[in-house]
């Protein structure tokens, strides 16, 4: 369930897992009107939105700060050496040039132009708006000038209540109420909108991706995980420390960071407020990278009495990918060869083609001879090739769930009539549960599935004993808003979609457990929500599953990373008899979500216990 630098102004983020990016807008609040010699905190004012929004201000002083010359938002920011002594009001600005600027750190400016509020991802998303200056006339006072110093982030400056809860006459917003700097994170970091910042020593809690850029806290200790990121466990866990940091220099120079590295000295720059994220230092000086050397975990390996099920999102896999060497090495030496892996998002034997293709036989096997390859068993798959086009992910892919197993351990039982349309069910045979079709799929024709993947459900026997899988792959989060949203709380939307789905599977397990009484059943998966939402709670329903991860410790409670929060998006639940004491133990086994070069955006996970 996930964000820019120079790259990122110009592509989708990472957060494509929950959606597309929207249009950019700009939002004129006023009516056009005239405004002669203001400051900079004069236009910040004291809330959200500009006391002089759509008007023209004249000969607008101060020093700049740091230049923009890439992207779609070329421009820089400007601060006024001569604070007032309001801690509400910020005294930086963006100027946006639209063309690369003829300025350079250090000069002194005045802008005349206009004030506008411009909201990253267009009003639709939800995020707050920016104050800019645009079409401005810039004129060049002097050169060589001091930049004003920096103000310090630290765990001490930011509050720790995250943000305040938003008037209910305004639809929820907090655009118009008074900003408490220190009161509230969220309205200090907007105190501090278009000011030149500083962070020192700063932990990375985010990797750095694809478009050069990363997460870091100035808070080590707030919710920290066992290997350094920052755990988001509640919807009130927000984690107030978390900043992205992006660079306005080279992309070849930014450092390339894993969790728990740290940004050693001082990274400062004007802080910016983007679709991709939020609140952003855009740094002009980054910190020295020094490494904490995190590693990849590995499981231990189950007892020849132990099933080990696993799940992987293994993102989009398809014939064309490089990836299928180290995904088979995960599988065999990081997650020691599980007896029954669920795999998530394996796409059809052309990929993203959109041609009509549904078989993903060829992805299949190229990923079973490579695990061969590595030193691990031949597995045996099952899976139930989609409708063309029915069941989201990246248009073309057709990605499902697919059952991978070890036949030398397990066996799967396969019933015909199985198919992308028929429902599954449970009957009983010889006074126990079993499934009408195995493979089959929970209720295909269910609004609940609509341009999402339907779960699989496979019955297999370890040992003389009948395990119930069912591979889930709920919808995602696109279309919710951020955290930090103008609305808060932030609105999640596509949680309507989940709690569908989670009430059909948590029926489904009913079912079972109504003809048997003590049915051993797996719910397993990228459920695209927390161990702690609402989601959860209905897949659990009255004891009928629980969510095997709150077994751990809660700062281990975690498989995705995303804007510096570590957070759980997939899940294994279990039936009572299998969480009876003492007959399980499970693993999140850290391989992907902490590093920069990772394989998959999610890490998986392994669930052992004897049947």
């Amino acid at each position: 369930m996930p964000t820019p630098s120079s790259a990122r102004l110009a592509a989708l983020t990472v957060a494509a897992v929950c959606g597309a990016a929207l249009a950019a807008q700009t939002t004129v609040l006023t009516a056009p009107a005239h405004a002669e010699s203001v400051r900079i905190h004069d236009i910040q004012g004291t809330t959200r939105v500009s006391p002089y929004a759509g008007q023209k201000v004249t000969d607008v002083a101060g020093i700049v700060t740091g230049v923009r010359t890439y992207g779609s938002s070329k421009g820089f920011w400007m601060q006024d050496p001569s604070p007032d002594d309001d801690p509400a009001t910020s005294e930086g600005v963006f100027v946006f040039t639209s063309s690369t600027p003829k300025v350079a750190s250090g000069d002194a400016v005045t802008v005349t132009g206009t004030v506008s509020e411009y909201v990253p991802g267009g009003t639709s998303s939800g995020n707050q708006s920016l104050t800019e200056i645009t079409k401005p006339a810039v004129t060049v006072v002097s050169h060589g000038n001091a930049v004003p110093a920096p103000v310090v982030v630290d765990a001490r400056s930011v509050p720790d209540a995250y943000t305040p809860a938003g008037d209910p006459a305004a639809g929820g917003s907090i655009n118009a109420l008074p900003l408490r700097p220190s009161a509230y994170a969220l309205d200090y970091y907007e105190s501090l909108e278009g000011m030149n910042v500083q962070v020192t020593d700063a932990r990375v809690v985010t990797a750095t991706d694809p478009y050069t850029e990363l997460w870091v806290t100035v808070k080590p200790d707030e919710h920290r995980s066992s290997r350094g990121g920052t755990v988001y466990g509640s919807y009130d866990a927000q984690n107030t420390g978390r900043l992205q940091i992006q660079s306005l220099g080279s992309t070849a120079d930014f450092p390339v960071a894993d969790v728990g590295d740290t940004l050693t000295g001082a990274t400062t720059g004007p802080l910016d407020y983007n679709q991709y994220g939020g609140y952003t230092l855009v740094a002009n000086r980054i910190g020295t990278l020094d490494s904490a050397g995190l590693q990849r975990e590995t499981t231990r390996p189950q007892s020849p009495g132990e099933l080990a099920v696993a799940t992987y999102n293994v993102e989009n896999l398809d014939p064309s990918d490089t990836t299928f060497a180290a995904h088979a090495d995960a599988i065999v030496h990081n997650l020691r060869s599980p007896d029954i892996v669920s795999l998530e998002e394996i796409q059809d034997d052309n990929g993203a083609t959109d041609d009509g293709t549904v078989d993903a036989t060829q992805t299949m096997t190229k990923l079973i001879d490579a695990i061969v390859a590595a030193g691990g068993p031949r597995y045996d798959w099952r899976s139930i090739d989609p409708v063309d086009g029915q069941d989201g992910g990246e248009p073309g892919g057709n990605i499902r769930q697919v059952f991978l197993f070890n036949p030398a351990r397990v066996s799967f039982t396969d019933r015909p009539g199985g198919d992308s349309t028929t429902a599954v069910g449970v009957t009983k045979v010889h006074g126990k549960a079993a499934l009408t079709a195995s493979p089959g799929r929970i209720d295909p024709a269910s609004d609940a599935w609509k341009s999402s993947r339907k779960p699989l459900a496979g019955e297999f026997v370890f040992r003389g004993k009948t395990v119930f899988v069912i591979a889930n792959h709920f919808a995602s989060k696109g279309g919710d808003q951020g955290l930090t949203s103008q609305y808060q709380p932030p609105t999640r939307s596509s949680e309507t979609q989940r709690h569908l789905q989670a009430a059909e599977v948590n029926s489904f397990v009913k079912d079972l457990l109504k003809v048997q009484k003590n049915a051993e059943v797996v719910a397993l998966g990228d459920m695209n929500d927390f161990e702690f939402s609402d989601t959860a709670k209905i897949l659990e329903g009255d004891g009928e599953l629980w969510s095997a991860i709150k077994s751990l410790p809660a700062n281990e409670r975690y498989t995705y990373d995303y804007q510096g929060n570590e957070q759980v998006l997939d899940q294994i639940l279990i039936s009572p008899q299998i969480r009876r004491a003492g007959r399980f133990s499970y693993d999140s086994v850290h391989l992907n979500s902490e590093f920069h070069d990772q394989i998959s955006d999610h890490d998986p996970q392994v669930l052992r216990f004897h049947p």
